[in-house]
């Protein structure tokens, strides 16, 4: 995953016997262990791993195992920019010179101590990413897998230092193609990026001149079009801009309009960024997905089951408003179950902002939903004083019956969790013609849900769609549980890689990534100022 550009250890090693050799073995060995001791006292971590080695030095020894991890470790720094960590923060040149610094025994001592805080550092943002999701973005409720301290110290204690270092990033093939695809992008970038932007707002078939030779040139550069020098919108442009249309999640029709000539003249250092976002989006997420899971990313507005690495099944899908309160988080949980006919229980933050106010307005407004107390029990509104309650002291909650008219339509999906979000159908098909589909209250509505439900129920029934329509045609809810319980994933990426190379891009759907990307500068990330 990575190369090292060293300084020769023989030469550090040298600089850590310099000063301490004349002194008796034992007497170095004692005052080596001494400040080994007296530096680790400020971590309980460290300090707790360095009792179990009765104090003996980890990193500045003579022995192949330490020469060994201190190669892995001046490695992984050298190696930081390429995973798109802040070099600021892993600046090997920094490392190198402490070592080189490291007269006494100790300055050995500390430095011992040193060089295990740094390895800690590192493996935690190579692992599990630079920024905590929660403190860029509280909707972003991820719960990232961090590594104990003691178990990342004993792996590199116990195993080869090589084969731990190489294994402490990502191992998915979406990271190791994000990293190809980082330096792909920094050459370009390097080189100028796509050329001169196009000056025009629109362009359709039939147009020509100079905006045209800019739009063909830029997608040229972009791998979309092979090189020509007409000037004509032809059937050859407009297929390339078909192309670039389906790589960045556009309306597919040819024609460049402000929308897609907005994403054609978005910058190659924009891209790279996307990608640096998507490194560290892809640390947060670094655990196994499923054989089988399920996929949603927000900003692609599709739902996906995804198979053995493969996906098997994909319907497009509306996410959350870009609202407070009602855009979609991101997180991870388990589907268990499917609720045929479900009733749709109006969540309280609706009830209060939305229902309330029209129902004090009049009484016999939204007549579709039931007004019911905390026993469950149906509440005659003629009995109910609204204009006496306010958001606080309402006491009743709302209930949609089952129908084709509810608002989960015929079908909902779920996986529960506090953030009270599932996947389900929608009585709105009309939304699904919208090239951006954010409109929904922060739940995944499908469009194809009832192939949804057979895919999922294929695994376990010899017959789906009967097993789906026998409890559709009951009338009332039917749960059908899953057999084998499915990991869904609600992600948000805008730049994600093709299995056969290359790039895809979305929007921005709700400023998250240029959050992020904010978040990752302040921590010391830095762009060439080049533009594309």
């Amino acid at each position: 995953m990575y190369f090292h550009r060293l300084t020769p250890l023989t030469v550090i090693a040298a600089i850590f016997l310099t000063g301490v050799a004349l002194q008796p073995v034992a007497a170095q060995t004692v005052g080596l262990k001494q400040s080994v001791a007296q530096t680790s006292v400020a971590d309980q971590a460290v300090m707790a791993f360095y009792k179990t080695r009765e104090f003996q030095p980890f990193w500045t020894g003579n022995s192949a195992q330490e020469r060994a991890r201190l190669t892995g470790l001046i490695g992984a720094f050298s190696d930081a920019g390429l995973h798109g960590l802040p070099v600021a923060k892993f600046n090997v040149d920094r490392l190198i010179t402490k070592i080189r610094n490291a007269k006494t025994l100790a300055d050995l001592g500390q430095l011992d101590v040193e060089l295990t805080t740094e390895f800690l550092r590192y493996a935690r943002a190579v692992q599990s990413g630079v920024l905590v999701p929660t403190e860029v973005d509280k909707e972003i409720v991820r719960k990232v897998i961090y590594h104990a301290p003691s178990k990342l110290l004993a792996a590199l204690a116990d195993g080869d230092a090589g084969s731990v270092f190489k294994s402490l990033p990502p191992q998915s093939v979406e990271y190791a193609r994000l990293i190809k695809e980082k330096q792909r992008l920094e050459r370009l970038v390097a080189a100028g990026g796509w050329g001169k932007s196009v000056a025009a707002p629109t362009l359709k078939p039939g147009a020509s001149g100079a905006n045209v030779v800019a739009l063909r040139n830029r997608l040229v550069l972009m791998g979309y079009l092979r090189r020509t020098s007409s000037a004509e919108y032809d059937a050859p442009l407009e297929n390339a801009v078909s192309r670039f249309q389906v790589a960045n999640g556009l309306e597919i029709t040819g024609v460049a309009s402000t929308l897609t000539m907005d994403q054609i003249n978005g910058s190659a250092a924009q891209r790279l960024s996307q990608v640096l976002v998507a490194l560290e989006r892809e640390r947060w997420l670094n655990q196994e997905l499923g054989d089988r899971h399920i996929l949603v990313n927000l900003t692609d507005f599709t739902a996906k089951i995804v198979d053995f690495g493969k996906v098997t099944f994909q319907t497009n899908s509306v996410v959350g408003a870009h609202d407070e309160d009602r855009r979609s988080p991101e997180f991870s949980d388990t589907m268990e179950h499917m609720i045929v006919n479900p009733s749709w229980y109006v969540p309280r933050s609706i009830i209060i902002n939305e229902y309330l106010p029209m129902l004090q307005e009049n009484e016999t407004s939204v007549e579709f939903l039931e007004l019911r107390d905390d026993l469950g029990n149906v509440v005659e509104r003629a009995e109910v004083d609204f204009n006496s309650f306010d958001a606080e002291t309402f006491p009743y909650g709302m209930r949609q019956p089952p129908g084709t008219s509810n608002a989960l339509g015929l079908v909902k999906f779920m996986f529960p969790n506090r953030n009270n979000i599932y996947l389900h159908d929608t009585p709105a098909k009309n939304l699904f013609g919208h090239e951006v589909r954010a409109f929904s209250h922060g739940c995944i509505r499908l469009a194809d849900p009832f192939d949804f439900a057979y895919a999922l129920l294929a695994v376990q029934s010899s017959d789906p769609k009967a097993e789906f329509k026998d409890a559709l045609d009951y009338g009332e809810e039917v749960q059908i549980d899953l057999e084998n319980h499915i990991p869904v994933h609600i992600i948000y990426r805008t730049a994600v890689t093709r299995p056969g190379g290359g790039l895809e891009f979305r929007r921005d759907v709700y400023g998250r990534d240029a959050r992020i990307w904010d978040a990752l500068k302040l921590e010391g990330l830095v762009l060439d100022d080049i533009t594309g």
